[in-house]
């Protein structure tokens, strides 16, 4: 139960940072839709999505209820937009480094035995922030691996679309919907049919760089 509590925790943290910084980088690009809408905010409740959040907890990969963004707004569409996607996934992989370091730097001024602490069986202090830090970065590896695939409606297909010309890129977005429909039908027949259709292309990219950031942390 403990750790499920601080799962919960730390995943309204990394889908809140995604989401504020969606909307922090249209902001500064000149889609000020975000603002408005009271979403350009760190509180977790403005930008849970409750599908997205549950496979956050069963799969490690899921979404938040996405940040208005009024592409008209910006003086070149394709590329902001581009840029506005991207600056979800990549805070998830900084806050993911972020967190690496700080363990590091708990690990080597503390003299923090990991090894000990988290096969100790008692939940002292020590244990809950090692546990944070290593959630925090595997979570936040996994939301920004999973935001990257290119399929409508996520961050990738965003990315993506701003490497196409016009006429590719409106019929491409006008696929959004119809994606969002066809991306949650995956995501269920997967956990229903136990078929790693998703988890088989984050995976693998998942465990090479939580364990380079953790084999980083505790030397």
């Amino acid at each position: 139960m403990t750790i499920w509590i601080l799962r919960a925790i730390v995943v309204l943290i990394c889908i809140t940072i995604h989401e504020f910084f969606h909307g922090y980088t249209a902001f500064k690009l000149g889609d000020d839709t975000a603002k408005r809408a009271g979403r350009l905010t760190l509180n977790p409740i403005k930008h849970i999505d409750p599908i997205g959040t549950l496979m956050l907890f069963i799969a490690s990969f899921g979404w938040a209820k996405p940040v208005p963004v009024n592409p008209y707004n910006f003086n070149n569409m394709k590329t902001s937009m581009a840029i506005t996607a991207a600056a979800g996934p990549i805070s998830n992989f900084i806050f993911a480094i972020l967190s690496a370091l700080l363990l590091k730097l708990l690990v080597s001024i503390n003299g923090i035995d990991v090894t000990k602490i988290m096969h100790s069986g008692t939940v002292t202090f020590d244990f809950w922030i090692l546990s944070f830090l290593q959630l925090t970065i595997m979570i936040n590896i996994a939301l920004g691996l999973f935001n990257l695939l290119p399929l409508p409606p996520l961050d990738g297909s965003k990315i993506l679309g701003g490497f196409m010309n016009d006429d590719m890129y409106f019929r491409w977005m006008e696929f959004e919907q119809k994606g969002a429909y066809l991306l949650i039908g995956i995501l269920l027949i997967s956990y229903i049919f136990n078929i790693p259709v998703i988890s088989s292309l984050i995976m693998p990219p998942l465990q090479y760089f939580t364990s380079i950031l953790m084999d980083f942390s505790l030397k």
